[in-house]
């Protein structure tokens, strides 16, 4: 019989792999690396379990997230050129 020995994320800590995570009372969510685990709205914090890794179409659409420009950053002109 084998026995699960490692601990399932906790609400507050940062997700480490991109999937769709699941919650002790079956709440679902697509969450991204970097993104941090959330609290449940009716049991406050709580386990966290990654049930399926995200689509094709979904990781396009976390990579093409991941790779905008946040705002353009303009440089000073000093000096001669």
């Amino acid at each position: 019989m084998a026995e699960e020995k490692g601990m399932n994320p906790y609400s507050g800590e940062r997700v480490e792999t991109d999937g769709i995570y699941m919650t002790e009372w079956g709440r679902e969510e697509l969450l991204k690396r970097g993104d941090v685990f959330p609290s449940d709205v009716m049991i406050g914090d709580t386990e966290w379990k990654l049930v399926s890794l995200p689509t094709d179409e979904e990781q396009q659409a976390i990579n093409k997230n991941r790779g905008e420009k946040r705002g353009v950053r303009f440089h000073a002109k000093s000096g001669d050129r």
